[in-house]
């Protein structure tokens, strides 16, 4: 349905407009609307709230844990079984299938628990005028028309045509990135103005950070900008993560092989004219045999893990498989403000007629030291300098104050900035008199003046653009004293100002004037012969561990792309501050008129965007999408909320970040730490490699079975391993070693290589061709010493068996505690989870042969200490076969390297 205006008409473009233009469109005029009439919209637009998609229900997320296709095979073999009254066995399956999903869902519970949805980022009050009385009502029950009033510190209710306003600032980060607060004035704008710029506008979801205002509201609830950006947010779908669509494919290729054998060795056993419920018998534990049924649980155990891991790490995972997927990241789209920078502007360098001054210090703490020539110096003994901070101290409204958790400033950034210099020199407003006068600040004027009595007389404090202040100066003061100002140093100081600009610094001046007795206060007469003092160098910032972790990122392959709602020139200087190399920067103007194609080509060298909107970024991730890019969003505004749903994985800033970027995250960092994210990747690949090579083990344990029934029945053997006994091995014994396994520490070159390809399956045919090998080995061992007893004592010669073959994958598993490394150089005990479970396991199996109640349980017989140790010698060599293998590959490849220095 299309958004019309209270008058009918369909939304104009409203600060094209006139201010006599909006009250038409929008039937109010300065009394505001009647009670009757608010209520009337009320009941046609509806609440002013945004419209959320509901939570999933508890049971929809259990239900969500039977997706993956591995899981529902396993239901269907746990059917079979039951079918062919093997009942133990499908209570065995289905039991480890309910608490793997019981895992799952508990965390994704508590995770969802621990993120609020968009509730908090509209107001819950807003000041309204109503038949022409000022009223205080819920915010919820605003509507289109109503002539709403802003004051320092409120939350913008809805989307205001500013009518009036008086020093007005408003912080737009959560909607369009900028990182610096936005000037306010009435005013009417060209109808292509970028949202950004729309200055005789103030929208739902920011916040007032000066002065004050009133203006008409002209969308409410999803017709704001905020709603039309949560909608755009709810439209997005999620996307499978590539660990979930590697286990799928790997389920049903597990599951087409498992019916094919099973079925060739039904048919192979009726040729040998075996009974056909015998044959079931092997056709089920064939299945049982080819599926590794503790392989789900084991890799929910170990994501579940990695995130209690990573939320050490200040990562909060809101789903499983996010943590995993961090470690697949090849591109990360961060935002700068809050992200990259600090979101605390600060004072860095200071141009007084006289000098070129640094200053030091970080954040709001006002500790730092005032350098001339890399040479500290005294600013207060400075006669130029200590007037230019003196006249930004007074000439501004914030305050410094030190709370809980360090130094905060109340006000504007850039005026706190300028608070925290003159704290910094040692200055303070503690002494000064009440101010009698003030000219206020907005965009037409470019300047703000505050008048304070002092001794002599009154005095003009002036702050503002410098171009301005120099245009209305006639004087400098230098060395103390106020001497003309040439055309001469007029253009030296506008040279200077525009060096500043291009190093991304955000530019103040300041002048003064002392005003001669008898002459009328007005703007013009006061703002007119100043003594120009000198101008201040602002900037947000960066993190100083920014630099370091995109150093990280680099060196880990990873490309790391800054896209800002900030200008060009402030965010290329950040890139060049934290060494992200870019050829330039890139605008959403220039974005938008770019195809598909040259985009892609742009993105390739181009790595600051500036001046975005939600639809550039959703379309920057689908071109990156269309390479095979596994893709990382970090943000903190609403406007950043589709695009941290569309992307493989979208991080949110924990502090800093609005609920509706929580909400549609993956991932939280909970201390808006970038740096973090590098520790967030480097776990994400340990638990993908883990997971490598728990499913390689696993998998060789399950050919060792195969090969073992297969090769009993192709030479007309008993069956050699009964269901419930290979239930026992896949779901107890390697299910211990595999999730310790999992607990393997990271290898020392985890970040020294490149991302893995989504697309690469989790088993390569070099694991295809290690995993047969070994299991081939195992099932022939496993055949070797069944073959020895069979024909004296079933039940001993099958318990050999049973016992011989984790005997041997108990070996088998540290050949698979590195691919490339061997135990020597890994460390024999930097594992003791997994040496714990060796020893845990060998207890377990010694219960399942010698406790009477579990012989009749798994069908086993005592064994004797030489059975025992028979098979711990025929074991031994498949680990040391393994050892020597790695060694050699080693050697091979540091061959290799060293061959081209030797020619």
């Amino acid at each position: 349905m299309e958004a019309r205006s209270p008058g009918g008409s369909p939304l104009p473009d409203w600060h094209a407009l006139s201010a006599e233009e909006v009250e038409r469109e929008v039937g109010a005029d300065q009394s505001g609307l009647s009670t009757g009439e608010a209520e009337a919209r009320l009941q046609r637009y509806g609440k002013n709230v945004l419209r959320e998609e509901a939570r999933e229900t508890r049971l929809k997320v259990f239900l969500r844990q039977f997706k993956s296709v591995l899981i529902v095979i396993l239901i269907i073999a746990a059917v079979v079984s039951f079918l062919v009254g093997e009942a133990l066995d499908a209570a065995a399956i289905l039991i480890i299938v309910v608490l793997n999903a019981i895992l799952g869902y508990s965390q994704e519970w508590q995770a969802g628990e621990a993120i609020e949805a968009l509730k908090k980022m509209l107001v819950q009050h807003a000041v309204v005028v109503r038949d022409g009385e000022r009223r205080e009502i819920e915010a919820s029950e605003m509507v289109p028309g109503d002539l709403v009033l802003l004051e320092m510190g409120e939350r913008v209710p809805a989307d205001i045509y500013i009518v009036e306003a008086t020093s007005l600032e408003v912080d737009e980060a959560p909607l369009t990135g900028e990182s610096a607060p936005v000037d306010k004035a009435p005013g009417t704008l060209p109808a292509g103005t970028p949202l950004a710029e729309r200055s005789n506008m103030a929208f739902a979801g920011t916040t007032v950070t000066n002065g004050h205002g009133r203006g008409f509201a002209v969308a409410t609830g999803m017709q704001t900008e905020f709603g039309r950006i949560a909608g755009l947010s709810q439209r997005v779908a999620d996307e499978t993560t590539p660990l979930a669509r590697q286990m799928d494919r790997l389920g049903r290729d597990l599951g087409l092989i498992a019916l094919g054998i099973a079925v060739l060795a039904v048919a192979v056993g009726l040729l040998q004219q075996r009974e056909l419920l015998e044959m079931f018998l092997v056709g089920v534990s064939l299945a049982v045999a080819v599926i590794p049924e503790g392989l789900p649980a084991v890799v929910t155990l170990t994501l579940a893990i990695g995130i209690k891991t990573m939320m050490r790490r200040n990562c909060l995972i809101r789903h499983l498989p996010a943590s995993e997927t961090l470690g697949a990241v090849s591109v990360i789209c961060t935002d700068k403000t809050g992200t990259l920078t600090r979101n605390e502007m600060a004072v860095v360098r200071v141009r007084t007629p006289d000098a070129d001054v640094a200053v030091t210090g970080a954040g709001y703490l006002p500790m730092g030291e005032f350098l001339h020539e890399e040479k500290p110096i005294d600013p207060l003994a400075d006669p130029g300098l200590r007037q230019f901070l003196r006249t930004v101290l007074l000439c501004n409204h914030a305050t410094l104050a030190l709370e809980e958790g360090g130094w905060r400033v109340f006000g504007t950034p850039t005026e706190g900035a300028l608070v925290v210099a003159a704290e910094k020199a040692g200055l303070s407003r503690d002494d000064v008199p009440e101010a009698v006068k003030e000219f206020s600040f907005n965009s037409t004027r470019k300047r703000m003046t505050i008048i304070y009595p002092e001794e002599g007389g009154d005095v003009a404090h002036v702050k503002g653009a410098p171009e301005v202040l120099l245009a209305r100066s006639s004087r400098v003061l230098r060395g103390g004293s106020a001497v003309p100002l040439t055309d001469e140093l007029r253009d030296a100081l506008l040279a200077e100002l525009e060096g500043y600009a291009s190093q991304g610094l955000r530019v103040l001046g300041a002048a003064c004037r002392r005003l001669p007795a008898g002459i009328e206060w007005t703007a013009d007469t006061v703002e007119t012969d100043l003594v120009f003092l000198g101008f201040a160098g602002i900037v947000d910032p960066p993190r100083p561990e920014a630099a370091e972790a995109i150093r990280l990122c680099r060196s880990a392959g990873i490309d790391v792309i800054m896209i800002t709602g900030d200008n060009p020139l402030t965010a290329s200087a950040i890139a060049r501050a934290l060494g992200l190399s870019s050829e330039g920067a890139m605008t959403g103007a220039e974005l938008e008129a770019l195809p598909d194609d040259e985009l892609d080509e742009r993105l390739k060298t181009t790595k600051v965007l500036s001046r975005v909107t939600a639809e550039h970024k959703l379309r920057v991730i689908d071109i990156l999408s269309r390479d095979r890019e596994v893709i990382a969003m970090t943000g903190d505004g609403v406007n950043d909320a589709p695009a941290l749903k569309k992307a493989s994985i979208g991080i949110a800033m924990g502090i800093k970040g609005t609920d509706a970027a929580k909400e549609s995250s993956d991932m939280v960092l909970v201390d808006d730490n970038f740096a973090s994210i590098v520790a967030g990747v480097e776990e994400g690949r340990r638990e993908y490699d883990n997971i490598s090579r728990f499913t390689r083990y696993l998998l060789s344990s399950n050919v060792g079975e195969l090969v073992a029934i297969v090769g009993a029945l192709l030479l007309g053997l008993p069956l050699i391993l009964i269901p419930v006994q290979i239930l026992w091995i896949n779901l107890v014994t390697d299910g211990l070693t595999a999730l310790a396994l999992g607990l393997e520490p990271a290898e020392r070159d985890v970040m020294q290589r490149r991302p893995r390809d989504p697309q690469e399956s989790i088993l390569t045919r070099n694991a295809y061709a290690v995993i047969l090998i070994l299991g081939i080995w195992l099932g022939l061992l496993t055949i070797y010493v069944f073959m020895g007893l069979y024909a004296v004592d079933l039940d001993r010669a099958r318990t050999m068996a049973f016992t011989g073959l984790i005997v041997f994958e108990l070996y088998n598993v540290l050949n698979f505690r590195s691919f490339r490394y061997p135990l020597h150089r890994i460390g024999f005990f930097s594992n003791p989870a997994l040496l714990l479970a060796i020893l845990g396991s060998l207890a377990l199996q010694a219960l399942v042969v010698y406790v009477p109640i579990f012989n009749a349980f798994l069908g086993t017989a005592p064994l004797t200490l030489a059975d025992w140790g028979l098979l711990a010698l025929l074991g031994l060599p498949v680990l040391l076969a393994g050892e020597v293998y790695k060694i050699l590959m080693l050697r091979r490849a540091s061959g290799m390297v060293a061959s081209p220095a030797m020619g």
